[in-house]
């Protein structure tokens, strides 16, 4: 028996050759897992603010045997990697592998974490993935002011005249370098899928639509995230993508908060002063022209994206976690600072007569405003543009197991991931519920095998088409049906395409 296993741990694939050099893994729960790879050079010093410089080949083996830092962040009990030191030295990714040769060709799954673009950590390994023979891989990207910040003085240092977007192209190098290195692993560069929920939806809304990205990734999973808003000089109450002027104004005005001079002193402050100060700031991905060409909207009407079979989807009460209780009158001034002339449709659509109900709305509008208007805007129009199928999911399930019950009895933020990779978030699932996961998660596997969700003996899941019963209610079990709300997708629909005009 000791032979046996001896043996199976050799087949493993712990130490192999990518463009750097050798690498050295370690056994993990019957896989080989390369904890800390790196992907670019530190951002360091004058790095700080640029975009990432692909990691220079080594000497000798180099040993992925540990954890690699957490970006510079506030402190966020519900993300990854806690313990972990936080250092700008953080451009890492991992690969968790159950090949036992390079030329086993498995399909590979990158998942970008979620966190507001401002937390989060890369740290896992999703053994139930990996277990079904799909390389896990998960990859580390600049956050907050570190990842986000434009500036006129980096605008000027850069031969595009931009600046920002950091932690995209961090996202984008690391992508790459999966695509010239997962051979190595056993993996297939032509069977990647990205996934990421949250800000990580958002990105992977936004690599979707990227130029650099073309022929990195054939499949797409984009949970609770979109980037379909429409362009202005400020993100307006999360009603639009910034641009690099609106978004210099903002880091000029931040450098002159922190008592700065210019870029050369801004690079000698110590990374976490940035975490301090801009707890309350939302730094954000920024139309560029380079990374995010144009209006998303704009880019999938003419067709001008990567074209792949995607899942999409979003929870039922998605915005309660960023909505809270107010007086009628500030609920209605913050609507009216927001929306202006569309301020009365707003609050019919969502009204209030009590805090409580003022909760509740905010926290409709922030759900349909951010993530579901996004996501159905998204799948109209790949559906009418693309080639690539559409599935598109509506998660209703209220559980023990979340980071935030809802008081309604709907699925709060983040409440899917239970049922899709098995986190634990301290409460209990019922039998029902462990059966959801079941299915769910095995839509994923399937999905990131062959682009299909689908399989005999799993509820079947129709292509997305608008209008239609085409949508994966999850609820106690799974049925299609129509999108829900589908008034206030109309309102949210006229409303941004007012805002293109």
């Amino acid at each position: 028996m000791a032979a046996a296993m001896a043996f199976n741990a050799q087949a493993l694939i712990t130490r192999t050759t990518v463009q750097q050099g050798e690498i050295e893994g370690v056994e993990h729960e019957g896989a080989a897992l390369y904890k800390k790879i790196p992907y670019a050079e530190a951002p360091v010093g004058e790095l700080r603010w640029k975009a990432p410089v692909p990691k220079k080949a080594w000497t000798g083996v180099y040993y992925a045997d540990e954890w690699g830092n957490r970006p510079p962040q506030p402190i966020d009990p519900n993300q990854g990697g806690k313990g972990l030191p936080m250092s700008e030295d953080c451009l890492y990714l991992s690969v968790t592998t159950p090949a036992t040769s390079a030329s086993d060709k498995l399909p590979v799954f990158v998942m970008i974490h979620g966190g507001g673009f401002m937390t989060g950590s890369y740290v896992g390994t999703q053994e139930s993935f990996v277990k079904e023979g799909i390389i896990y891989v998960s990859i580390e990207y600049r956050l907050g002011a570190l990842g986000f910040m434009c500036h006129p003085e980096l605008n000027k240092e850069s031969e595009r005249g931009i600046s920002g977007n950091y932690g995209i192209l961090d996202q984008i190098t690391a992508l790459q370098w999966i695509h010239d290195n997962i051979a190595a692993f056993g993996g297939d560069p032509e069977k990647v899928t990205i996934a990421g929920e949250s800000a990580g939806g958002c990105s992977v809304s936004i690599l979707c639509a990227s130029p650099l990205c073309k022929g990195l990734f054939r499949g797409a999973i984009c949970e609770s995230g979109s980037s379909f808003w429409p362009v202005a000089e400020d993100r307006s109450g999360n009603t639009a993508m910034c641009t690099v002027a609106g978004a210099s104004k903002a880091g000029e005005a931040f450098q002159k908060r922190l008592g700065k001079k210019n870029i050369k002193q801004m690079r000698k402050v110590d990374p976490m002063t940035f975490v301090d100060s801009t707890r309350m700031d939302n730094f954000w991905p920024v139309v560029d022209g380079y990374a995010i060409v144009d209006d998303q909207y704009k880019l999938y009407e003419a067709g001008k994206y990567n074209d792949v079979n995607v899942i999409m989807g979003f929870n039922s009460d998605e915005g309660s976690l960023f909505a809270f209780p107010m007086p009628v009158e500030a609920y209605q001034h913050r609507v009216r600072s927001v929306y202006g002339e569309w301020a009365d449709r707003v609050m019919s659509l969502y009204p209030a007569t009590n805090p409580e109900e003022v909760c509740y709305a905010l926290s409709d509008i922030f759900r349909d405003g951010s993530f579901a208007w996004g996501t159905y805007a998204w799948g109209n129009l790949q559906t009418r543009t693309g080639k690539g199928k559409v599935y598109m999911y509506y998660f209703d399930q209220d559980s023990e197991n979340t980071i935030l019950r809802s008081r309604r009895g709907g699925a709060s933020h983040v409440a899917e991931m239970p049922f899709i990779y098995g986190y634990n978030f301290g409460g209990k699932m019922t039998p029902t519920e462990d059966h959801m996961l079941a299915i769910m998660s095995r839509y994923w596997i399937n999905f990131t095998k062959t682009g299909n969700p689908n399989a005999e003996y799993l509820p079947y899941w129709t292509e997305y088409k608008q209008g239609e019963n085409t949508v994966m209610t999850i609820r106690e079990g799974f049925c299609l049906d129509k999108m829900p709300n589908q008034p206030q997708m109309d309102f949210f629909e006229e409303f941004f395409a007012s805002k293109r005009k």
